[in-house]
């Protein structure tokens, strides 16, 4: 359990490149979203372990495909393109936030508090709803 942030890190998570973490400096949402990705990656593993396999799959789907819309998004073709990915993502965050609550508010238990997922869940919503806001002005 990492104490700081009241994580079960017991579970193997692959290293993050570092090449990707110097990339990914300049772009937050992208390097919160890869967070974000390994975080819920360990989270459906522990419910699935639980024999909890249809919320575990919703949210396994949509937590991760955030940052891959984001990533995406990253090599876009056009504005136009980049708008549709970065909504693509903002729909992701909103329905994994969705799947946190039901989760948080049901009888499931899980071995770790949901806080900090629903507030990276939360932060990642607002990233992408300033962003797709700004875009779709300018």
């Amino acid at each position: 359990m990492d104490a700081q942030n009241n994580i079960d890190t017991s579970y193997p998570l692959p290293a993050i490149d570092d090449g990707f973490v110097a990339e990914s400096q300049s772009n937050p949402v992208r390097e919160k979203s890869f967070r974000f990705a390994l975080m819920i990656v360990g989270l459906c593993r522990e419910l699935q372990a639980d024999r909890e396999y249809v919320i575990s799959k919703q949210l396994m789907r949509s937590g991760t495909s955030i940052g891959a819309n984001i990533e995406e998004a990253v090599s876009a073709e056009s504005r136009k393109d980049f708008l549709h990915k970065m909504n693509l993502s903002l729909k992701e965050a909103r329905e994994s936030l969705y799947w946190l609550r039901l989760l948080d508010a049901s009888d499931i238990e899980t071995k770790q508090s949901l806080h900090e997922y629903l507030a990276i869940a939360d932060e990642l919503v607002r990233l992408l709803v300033s962003i797709t806001r700004k875009i779709s002005r300018s």
